[in-house]
């Protein structure tokens, strides 16, 4: 377990101690895509959905979840996030929309799990906002596109 820095020598789950880190400027930025049948997907293009303008509402939901992520992941530090960007846009060739947050703090530790927050909660909105129509939806590929900062360098997702 000694790769796992959320782990102490025995295994016990802990929060890492940043104390000693420096800080850095970090950002993170996370992507996933909410997948449509045809037939919901032109409704909610449209914006012909009863709850009202989807991406509005997700997008403030995909912050508001930046905002509370160490109260929603247990070891995560709560963080000063200096800057939150959350985009929805149309993928019309599948149907789909793809939701990017953008995340920065300066501090000791990375925005990673921020940036994955927002997009797991913004995709999660969609859902909840187009169920109605169609419980098929799918929420796909929410992964780390790309970070910087900190120790461990920058990362840029190639696939």
């Amino acid at each position: 377990m000694s790769d796992l820095t959320h782990f102490d020598k025995d295994g016990r789950a802990h929060m890492v101690d940043v104390s000693s880190k420096a800080e850095t400027a970090r950002r993170a930025v996370a992507e996933g895509r909410v997948v449509f049948s045809k037939e919901t997907y032109a409704a909610v293009r449209e914006g012909d959905v009863k709850k009202g303008d989807i991406g509005a509402i997700a997008e403030l939901a995909g912050i508001m979840g930046a905002k509370r992520t160490s109260d929603l992941i247990p070891l995560c530090h709560p963080l000063p996030i200096d800057k939150i960007s959350l985009r929805i846009e149309p993928d019309d060739a599948v149907g789909a929309f793809v939701v990017t947050a953008d995340v920065k703090t300066s501090g000791k530790t990375g925005v990673e799990m921020e940036a994955l927050t927002a997009v797991s909660v913004a995709c999660l909105t969609i859902y909840d906002m187009a169920k109605a129509i169609d419980k098929a939806i799918t929420i796909e590929r929410i992964c780390l596109v790309e970070k910087s900062g900190g120790k461990s360098g920058d990362y840029r997702r190639t696939v």
